[in-house]
């Protein structure tokens, strides 16, 4: 944490002791509990600063931080499990006002310290590798999972991230005059009534990163907002890399190599990811927060797949939210979230209406293998054709789901299927299991064995 150690290890473990007794149990208002975190959060940095980085500790200092750490987390847990919805109304101003995740934790941060970490301690540990780091990003897991848990202030957090990105926003005329925009991984065209999302992040076989998510939800909002839009439409582009030069890749799930480096936000990638992007592909656009708006809140189409090579990890899961998936013969699909530690978005949540309970704890927990070619992929996907006739498919896919009862029908399936409450409560979960397994060890250990390999670097 700092340059030089203050005092000796043996010399801080009875003050860590003494602060420990010393943990608030809370229990009464807001502000008086906020203050009591306050005070016990920064006696507990005061502390953690006298110890060497993370990567110079011994086993002894690294105990004696996770004693610091984990009981600070402990009284985070405990102010927001009690206070979510007030802290929420005092950040919107009683739900008058929509904020992104990152401008809701980042707000929390000034409003409560202690609470969760400031935005120069969150950019002060990405100067670092995932491994060297202190784990901050599990204090905003806490509290993002106090707040999904509340049905008032999580049910709104949902709509905030519903809502057009102000990229997107900023993009629509040019859009809507051109008919294509080219965002940094993301290619948006629209042909005809189609909008052809079309993903080039070629370096890395199409892995997925911060900014891939990024340019993905403007890219779907793009296409959801465009009047001309009926259906939309995603692949994967044309490879240089050498391994699959010249062959269409549709995604090689997380982007291990930008993990292993600790350029892979908690937020802005990992929750960010589902409730706006894929959250989007699901629920729609949300285009009115009124309760009460006419004819409806929210803007869905339909949506249609191509798979080309494989789709892994982060790319089945986003199969999941899709309409119409046609897959190449010579494709695959796997969720190897077990082999990596993580957990597979929300795959867990929805995988099972799919395959079944049996065949989805098989492919999440045993990484089983789905080739297109096998008798389980119609679970997975809705046509498997030669790859000389993918565009040929994808062709009639757009037709067929280009009907005015598609929408209506596919949102009714999705009510019935992923109502907002379950969502909601699912994404609580996710919060706080997803950022712990972020910085557990054996994760760490496999992103640093898979980025030793020489095909995890190119």
């Amino acid at each position: 944490m700092n340059e030089g150690r203050a005092i000796s290890t043996a010399e801080l473990l009875p003050r860590v002791g003494r602060w420990r007794a010393g943990e608030p149990g809370l229990g009464g208002t807001v502000d008086e509990d906020a203050s009591a975190l306050a005070r016990y959060a920064a006696a507990g940095e005061e502390l953690a600063a006298q110890l060497p980085a993370k990567p110079d500790r011994g086993e002894p200092e690294q105990r004696l931080g996770d004693l610091v750490f984990e009981s600070c987390r402990r009284v985070r847990n405990r102010f927001i499990r009690r206070h979510a919805d007030e802290v929420y109304d005092a950040l919107t101003d009683v739900r008058s006002t929509h904020l992104r995740l990152s401008e809701l934790v980042f707000c929390a941060a000034e409003r409560y310290p202690g609470l969760v970490p400031t935005r120069a301690q969150i950019e002060a540990e990405r100067e670092h590798i995932q491994a060297h780091k202190d784990g901050r990003e599990i204090d905003q897991g806490i509290f993002f999972r106090g707040v999904l848990r509340s049905p008032v202030a999580g049910a709104h957090l949902v709509d905030g991230m519903l809502l057009p990105s102000p990229r997107a926003v900023a993009s629509l005329a040019e859009f809507r005059r051109t008919a294509r925009l080219d965002l940094d991984t993301v290619l948006v065209e629209r042909r005809g009534h189609a909008a052809h999302l079309t993903v080039h992040n070629e370096h890395c076989l199409n892995a997925e990163d911060n900014q891939l998510v990024s340019d993905m939800e403007t890219a779907i909002d793009l296409a959801l907002l465009d009047e001309q839009v009926r259906v939309g439409v995603l692949r994967g582009g044309v490879m240089t890399h050498p391994s699959y030069l010249g062959r269409r890749v549709f995604n090689a799930g997380i982007n291990l190599t930008d993990l292993h480096d600790g350029a892979i936000s908690f937020v802005d990638f990992f929750l960010g990811r589902e409730l706006g992007c894929i959250g989007k592909l699901v629920h729609g656009l949300l285009i009115d927060p009124a309760d009460d708006a006419w004819p409806d809140r929210m803007i869905q189409k339909p949506w249609v797949a191509a798979v080309d090579s494989f789709a892994i990890g982060g790319g089945m899961q986003l199969l999941l939210a899709f309409d119409h998936v046609v897959a190449a013969e010579d494709a695959y699909f796997s969720l190897p979230a077990a082999q990596e530690g993580i957990v597979p978005g929300l795959s867990n949540l929805r995988l099972g209406r799919f395959t079944g309970s049996r065949l989805g704890r098989r492919i999440i927990l045993s990484g089983r293998k789905i080739r297109a070619t096998d008798p389980e992929a119609p679970l997975l996907c809705d046509e498997v054709v030669p790859p000389a006739d993918v565009d040929a498919a994808v062709d009639r896919a757009v037709r067929n789901m280009d009907k005015p009862a598609v929408v209506a029908n596919r949102r009714m399936l999705n009510l019935a299927e992923e109502p907002f409450d379950l969502l909601r409560a699912y994404l609580a979960e996710f919060a706080v299991n997803q950022a712990r397994r972020m910085y557990s060890r054996d994760v760490l250990d496999k992103v640093e064995r898979q980025w030793s390999l020489p095909r995890a670097r190119t």
